[in-house]
């Protein structure tokens, strides 16, 4: 597929994912779960989340994918993770909904969990990320 529009020389314009916009019945909440369980400073609290560089899929899905969970989830968040299962512990610990699947890959392991809004997240560890 070619795009007519694209700029004839081959530049890098795009650094990194600058940020991540979604519909919450309730933002406040959402943005405090966020905080507690991944760090990530919210709106909320006037601070910027500063990510670790590292490899970042962004892979379109047919929009009749089961693979996020309910057909009303529209997209899914994927986080790498630096110890799956002591996260998991700690997240089963605090009451998170988390689903009993597992998967491990050669490109990593996966597990899912559930924010309180129902959106199923992907956890990620790849490949010796412990050592």
């Amino acid at each position: 597929m070619t795009d007519d529009h694209a700029p004839a020389i081959k530049t890098r314009f795009v650094s990194g994912l600058g940020g991540f916009f979604f519909r919450a019945k309730d933002p406040g909440i959402l943005g405090e779960w966020y905080e507690k369980y991944f760090d990530i400073s919210s709106t909320l609290s006037n601070q910027l989340w500063h990510q670790e560089a590292g490899p970042t899929v962004f892979a379109p899905f047919k929009e009749d994918t089961g693979y996020f969970g309910r057909k009303e989830q529209m997209f899914m968040l994927n986080f790498r993770v630096y110890d799956l299962d002591l996260f998991l512990d700690f997240l089963q610990s605090s009451g998170v909904l988390i689903d009993e699947k597992r998967q491990d890959e050669s490109y990593g392991r996966f597990a899912w969990i559930y924010d309180p809004e129902g959106n199923k997240i992907e956890l990620w560890e790849p490949p010796n990320e412990n050592k």
